[in-house]
């Protein structure tokens, strides 16, 4: 019975069909085969350092600094953190839902930027922190900062804050570039912000 609905069929239909499955299998095939002969090239960027990935290196630190008992990576009500501290249920967390998740909460909760440094979450704190001394960023990583905006180690304030606005346009995820990169370039400017040479009179 099927075969005689087929043959009911115009020739030109059939063969229309069966070719158009024909080079779509033959499409496929290329793309499947090409990507595994030719894998594309690993991106990488001048600028290495994760954003999330380093603060939370710096918040780790310094909440070892301060004597506080914490954990990472916290289920929370649900919500997932970056830190907590049980003692004191207070939740550090990078992401937005998050925060907002648990405002309806008992959990004394804070939303960190990618730009903050580390050592700055202690005037976040909804409790007395001992002074302790945060080791400032290594050479290294300054250096990393100019070389992402494209300047000297030299370079005034308002040297950097004019290589910043220029490369902040070219990396801006609404001009093309991704968080991460945008991220990125927020990270070396206020780096670079905080090495900056004084001003001269």
């Amino acid at each position: 019975m099927p075969l005689e609905s087929l043959s009911a069929l115009p020739a030109w239909l059939i063969f229309g069909v069966v070719g158009g499955l024909g080079a779509s299998a033959l499409v496929g095939g290329v793309f499947y085969f090409g990507d595994r002969l030719f894998p594309p090239a690993e991106q990488t960027h001048s600028y290495s350092y994760d954003g999330t990935a380093r603060r939370r290196d710096e918040i780790r630190e310094y909440l070892r600094l301060i004597d506080e008992p914490f954990k990472e990576n916290q289920l929370i009500n649900g919500n997932q953190v970056a830190f907590y501290l049980p003692p004191r249920d207070v939740a550090i967390t990078f992401n937005v839902a998050s925060y907002f998740g648990l405002q309806s909460t008992d959990t004394y909760v804070i939303l960190c930027e990618h730009e903050m440094p580390g050592h700055q979450i202690g005037r976040r704190l909804p409790f007395e922190v001992p002074t302790v001394t945060v080791r400032p960023p290594s050479g290294n990583e300054v250096e990393a900062a100019f070389d992402q905006l494209g300047i000297d180690q030299s370079a005034t304030e308002a040297e950097i804050k004019k290589a910043y606005r220029g490369l902040v346009k070219e990396v801006h995820p609404d001009q093309g570039g991704t968080q991460a990169e945008f991220t990125q370039v927020q990270e070396a400017y206020t780096t670079a912000l905080n090495h900056a040479e004084p001003a001269t009179a």
